[in-house]
């Protein structure tokens, strides 16, 4: 049998990625920035609609350049979304400063704004706040950033799994001063490896570029008054990304799709409950997760190692900030007794959800889950 991924690289059937590989090839410019770099940064500030973009190695480096941007320095606060990937929040790490860990709630299983407004009355000073769009599912996004436009903090947006997603009709990654995008091999697009970071405010994508390429001053030798990095998006990656912007599109509606299928097959028993979509959300449904309902006869690491055996790909829900042993001397805030976040990673699994997947493939993932 052959394997079935939880997401994998799916590049375009009319080969549109090579298009532009061959293109770099042809003029000799294999290397960080160029053409499709340029056209690939235009390609997303379009699509998302905001008025400027940098395209960068990775999404944790676009992270880091917008909490740089934000003005973080050491010894500051960020407040960040506990249920996420740790990529999130490494970028606080990096600038010296100290994360402090936001629970999530039911609706959405992102940023709970209650608990946001719990941690502002505790840290009344922070002045930067990561939200995520889990999943591709967007947060609460009106709330949290009224919340903070009340305290004077800069939002960033860690859409990494939210490319195409809507809120209230508005593409995410666009609601708050910085908004992120992941392009690595599992996202809804890839570049291999490489992330984008977007924003209205033009100026500071242009710093953010000029931290990524070294900051390099103008000069005729290579000047350095501040401290850079090696963060630009290879002009081969780029034109990978331009491709795939031509089938995102049809990514979503497949991911769509997958949702659906699992949502009509796996819930009509009761023993499980797919993630909620709220009314004033369309989201790219990057990966499908469900909730385990029926304890008795299911649990979640019983489901992966089901799925396992038979060549499957699954995984648990991720494991909150809050929990990790690396960042367990920093604050969680929270507002149930028992926080959204643990009760989402221990009853949570993520299903298969590759756009590569055939529909009989889907089908023996189901049959599995429910044999």
């Amino acid at each position: 049998m052959d394997r079935i991924y939880l997401a994998s690289p799916h590049m375009s059937k009319e080969g549109f990625e090579k298009e532009y590989v061959k293109e770099a090839f042809d003029t000799n410019w294999i290397a960080p920035l160029g053409e499709n770099v340029n056209k690939f940064e235009e390609d997303i500030a379009k699509y998302v609609g905001t008025t400027g973009a940098a395209a960068l190695s990775a999404g944790t480096a676009a992270i880091h350049l917008a909490i740089k941007a934000a003005g973080v320095k050491k010894g500051d606060i960020v407040f960040c979304q506990s249920l996420t990937f740790s990529a999130t929040v490494n970028p606080v790490i990096y600038e010296e400063a100290t994360p402090v860990f936001i629970d999530s709630e039911r609706d959405t299983w992102n940023m709970d704004p209650k608990a946001l407004k719990k941690a502002f009355e505790k840290y009344p000073d922070v002045k930067v706040v990561i939200v995520v769009n889990l999943y591709g599912n967007p947060a609460k996004l009106d709330e949290i950033l009224e919340i903070c436009n009340e305290h004077n903090a800069t939002l960033i947006e860690d859409a990494a799994e939210s490319l195409g997603s809507l809120y209230k009709g508005k593409q995410t990654g666009t609601f708050g001063k910085y908004g992120v995008y992941s392009f690595n091999g599992n996202k809804i697009i890839t570049t291999s490896g490489g992330g984008m970071l977007v924003s209205d405010d033009n100026e500071k994508i242009e710093k953010v570029k000029f931290w990524a390429t070294q900051a390099r001053e103008k000069a005729m030798y290579y000047e350095h008054k501040e401290i850079g990095y090696n963060y630009r998006m290879s002009n081969i990656c780029a034109g990978i990304g331009r491709g795939q912007m031509k089938v995102l599109d049809e990514r979503i509606a497949q991911k769509t799709a997958i949702y659906e299928r699992y949502k009509e097959t796996l819930e009509k028993d009761n023993n499980f409950e797919m993630i909620p979509i709220p009314n004033d959300s369309v989201p790219n449904h990057w990966l499908s997760v469900a909730i385990v309902k029926n304890k008795e006869k299911y649990n979640p690491t019983q489901i992966i190692e089901m799925l396992s055996n038979n060549n499957i790909e699954a995984r648990r829900v991720w494991k909150p900030m809050h929990l990790q042993p690396v960042f367990k001397n920093c604050d969680f805030i929270k507002v149930e007794e028992m926080p959204v976040a643990d009760y989402l990673f221990e009853n949570g699994v993520c299903f298969p959800s590759d756009t590569k997947m055939t529909k009989e493939e889907q089908d023996r993932v189901i049959y599995v889950i429910n044999s």
